[in-house]
């Protein structure tokens, strides 16, 4: 393949944030590695001609110049991704008055307890001014029954409120993180403690293969690179989250960097070799 130009659209106000704490900034040494660049592009104003560009606009809902300049690219990875609130995808949303009898989960609408928004100076949905409602999302409150959330829990827009539906194992609550771009992929199984599982606090780890149902959904969203966090219960596989900007913690293991390696790879599926 010959050397190719690849550029990564932030959001404007990016320009002076810390960009690796992104995976993004992982996966960019590997393309340079093998002998093509890459270069960041804040906002939309000036037009910066390459190959291929991956949208990364660390937004629940991209703005619409975002993808209209993205779509000025000869490929454009997410291109087709404009809004991840859980509201446009999520199976298990619950109204006050509904009919279930199991526990609930509230969380927030937006990504990442609704942080990339503020950091970026936009308010909350309800207008209250721009601290998130969430410090993170293991502070997302689960109740045995849904009499017990607070009503504002079902009235603010900010928030959603879902059935909990852990995956359960040797008393133990697991998750499962697919990764992908383009052709390649990753998926592990994590495990913790704790009702919301995260890297932070697992307790154990291992790769795995993804559910069908899972990779069909990816499809069905139009994603090109991204994370989907699901689980299974009861057999079924349901989606949690899914980001696509998804972020990387400083330390590192054997483990994941064989599967950026493998993620990497899956950039030049975009490409014609």
């Amino acid at each position: 393949m010959k050397p190719q130009r690849i550029a990564i659209l932030f959001h404007k106000s990016d320009r002076n944030m810390d960009l690796s704490v992104y995976s993004i900034t992982r996966l960019a040494p590997h393309w340079e590695r093998d002998g093509h660049e890459v270069f960041p592009v804040f906002g939309t104003q000036e037009f910066v001609p390459a190959d291929l560009v991956i949208v990364h606009v660390d937004l629940s809902v991209v703005p619409e110049d975002y993808l209209t300049f993205a779509a000025r690219y000869p490929v454009a990875v997410n291109g087709k991704v404009r809004d991840i609130r859980k509201s446009t995808f999520s199976t298990n949303l619950i109204r006050r008055g509904d009919e279930w009898r199991g526990p609930v989960i509230v969380k927030s609408e937006r990504n990442y307890a609704g942080h990339p928004e503020a950091e970026r100076g936009l308010p909350r949905l309800d207008g209250k001014g721009f601290d998130p409602t969430f410090q993170s999302t293991l502070d997302y409150p689960v109740f045995d029954r849904i009499q017990e959330v607070p009503d504002e829990c079902f009235e603010s827009p900010d928030l959603v409120v879902q059935r909990f539906l852990p995956e359960m194992e040797d008393g133990l609550f697991h998750v499962r993180m697919y990764q992908f771009l383009g052709d390649r992929c990753s998926c592990m199984r994590l495990a913790a403690n704790d009702p919301i599982v995260k890297s932070g606090n697992k307790v154990f780890s291992g790769n795995i293969a993804p559910h069908p149902d899972i990779i069909e959904m990816r499809k069905k969203l139009n994603f090109d690179y991204g994370k989907f966090d699901y689980v299974i219960h009861n057999g079924e596989a349901i989606l949690l989250d899914l980001n696509k900007t998804t972020g990387t913690a400083p330390q590192t293991t054997p483990q994941i960097e064989a599967n950026r390696h493998i993620t990497a790879q899956g950039l030049y599926s975009f490409f014609e070799v």
